[in-house]
């Protein structure tokens, strides 16, 4: 698929000389960091060296003080607590951290996971009645609630109060719960408005704390939890999220909860038998480790049975229990993996077959048999082929029910709010949602989908971008530079992964296609072909097809980061290659 590089504005050279010279870096990686908006040496030493300290008084936010009244009101008067989350890596992170908090100095807490498939998002009616039938007071949800009016209405009349803890944009009414903490209210002025669903349960915790004069031990010890939620749920590693990042990697990296360390391990990576390090495993996790190794794991439970496993995992400090039960989530893993690569390539064959829907816009499919755990993994999947926003949907207790994922400039939240009139419910972000509908609606919602993406979407926005921080030349490319841009990390969203552009080079005489099949990657090296500085070892995924024109002494340009590749005991700097474009 052809892509277009878009390379950023450079930053203003007055900051740029400012900030090389007071931090002494060279003038490339101060122009990433005035990239980044930091313009001063103290925004730096934030960026850099993170603390507990930036974190925000969680009484900033909105109905932060009534539910940690309700909260301690509870304890005082032993209630029971229900702690309920949603089913994936989010809400499942959120309700383990939630519930070992309270746990540690409350009794009666129990925890809930709706079952995806019975039960479906949110809050359900099953829950609320089970937690009444447990006797519970108080009900906290976490990740879920923004928009669940009738619940909570429901809850009420049952004389169960509820507090919503979440970070999905609300519908025109709140619900009239005890308290609803979500900084996307519009009444809530919190400085900080991205945190996952387990960042606002540990703000509530943080709250909580504070209020009883507890030791803020727990909390610097629940940050995993949070990084991973983070991770998984694609929010802006920025603000409080980059220290919640921080120091959840850190403290994964040296000390991993039982639960964590035996999923990695199912996942092959291995521990550390360096006896002078302080890493626990092998290689340092990092967060694109927690999307692409963690989460998938985590999320599996949910997915093919129930995601209350994947809580106990979390929560349990019994090393040889996580490894059995680690062991029957992995293999749960697994048969998600089989489904979702069935699945994906059902799909495209029906896309790739059809004219009709290959000059649309949008790609809704449906198919009553499909498994309604893997589809929003199969829809991002589709976007990879076929680059347009994306619903993938299956049928579920008399209603189509999927998943929606979106490109990039075009909010899919948005796109199905303009067709809500056709749906049972829906929520999500900007580039991922949830959407349930009756039968008798597709068709119409299939067209009002595709109207809503002629009207917003440009033929620009329907070729992929790869955003490009800068120009450099491969000669600059050294230990020193690299040593400062792992600084830079933990990236994602907001903080992504540098990417650079060298042009004028050509290999070194050496390029092959490697891997599975033999010829799927591209593995080179490159120079400038006036042949200045030394070779620095590449590698291009899925670009194999590409060894013979290489090989021919052709110049090309490549975008790319800047990574480390060990082999055999032995680290050395390698470009990971996002795209080739030859010259000639």
């Amino acid at each position: 698929m052809e892509k277009r590089w878009v390379i950023k504005e450079a930053p203003d050279n007055e900051v740029v000389e400012h900030l090389s010279k007071v931090l002494n870096i060279n003038k490339r990686l101060a122009a990433l960091l005035a990239q980044r908006g930091i313009s001063t040496f103290d925004e730096a030493k934030k960026f850099f060296r993170p603390s507990f300290d930036d974190l925000h008084d969680p009484f900033l936010m909105k109905d932060m003080d009534k539910a940690v009244e309700r909260i301690l009101k509870a304890v005082e008067k032993g209630e029971r607590i229900m702690v309920y989350g949603d089913y994936d890596v989010d809400g499942t992170t959120a309700v383990s951290l939630v519930y070992t908090f309270l746990k540690s100095f409350h009794k009666k807490v129990e925890f809930y996971i709706p079952d995806r498939y019975k039960e479906g998002y949110g809050i359900s009616y099953k829950g609320i009645d089970t937690a009444v039938e447990h006797g519970a007071k108080l009900m906290i949800t976490l990740d879920c609630g923004i928009k669940a009016v009738d619940k909570v209405k429901y809850a009420k009349e049952k004389g169960l109060d509820i507090i919503i803890a979440d970070h999905h944009r609300p519908g025109d009414e709140l619900p009239y719960a005890v308290a609803v903490l979500d900084a996307k209210r519009d009444d809530c002025n919190y400085p900080f408005n991205e945190l996952s669903g387990a960042g606002v349960g540990f703000k509530l915790a943080q709250a909580i704390t504070q209020k009883k004069g507890l030791d803020d031990g727990f909390l610097k010890e629940s940050v995993d939890l949070v990084a991973v939620s983070i991770a998984a749920d694609i929010v802006p590693i920025t603000g409080e999220n980059r220290v919640l990042a921080y120091y959840g990697l850190k403290r994964l990296n040296k000390n991993p909860r039982p639960g964590i360390l035996t999923l990695l391990k199912s996942a092959g990576v291995k521990e550390n038998t360096d006896p002078d390090s302080d890493n626990y495993f092998e290689k340092e996790i990092t967060i694109s480790d927690l999307v692409f190794l963690l989460g998938p794991r985590i999320n599996a439970a949910g997915r093919i049975e129930s995601a209350t496993d994947s809580v106990k995992l979390l929560i349990s400090k019994d090393l040889d229990y996580a490894e059995k039960l680690g062991v029957q989530i992995n293999n749960m893993n697994s048969y998600r993996r089989d489904l979702d690569r069935d699945i994906t390539k059902e799909a495209i064959e029906r896309i790739s077959s059809s004219e009709e829907l290959l000059k649309k816009k949008t790609t809704v499919l449906f198919n009553p048999d499909w498994h309604k755990g893997v589809i929003g993994i199969v829809a991002s999947r589709l976007i990879e082929n076929f680059y347009r926003p994306t619903i993938v949907l299956t049928k579920s207790d008399g209603l189509i029910t999927g998943s929606a994922r979106s490109i990039k400039n075009f909010d899919i939240y948005d796109a199905i709010d303009s067709c809500s009139h056709l749906l049972e419910h829906f929520g999500g972000h900007t580039f991922a949602a949830g959407l349930a509908m009756k039968p008798e609606n597709f068709e119409k919602f299939v067209e009002c989908f595709e109207k809503y993406a002629q009207e917003h979407l440009t033929d620009d926005m329907m070729v992929p971008e790869i955003d490009v921080d800068m120009e450099l030349y491969v000669s600059d490319i050294n230990s020193k530079f690299f040593r400062i841009l792992k600084q830079f990390a933990p990236f994602g969203p907001g903080n992504m992964h540098p990417v650079f552009q060298s042009q004028d080079l050509i290999d070194t005489g050496f390029a092959k296609a490697v891997g599975k099949n033999g010829n799927t990657h591209l593995k080179f090296s490159v120079v400038h072909k006036h042949h200045t500085g030394n070779p620095v070892p590449a590698i291009a995924f899925n670009m194999g097809h590409h060894v013979e024109k290489i090989k021919d002494g052709n110049s090309f340009k490549i975008c790319y980061n800047i990574t480390e590749n060990t082999w055999q005991g032995i680290t050395k700097l390698q470009l990971r290659v996002k795209d080739i474009k030859f010259e000639t």
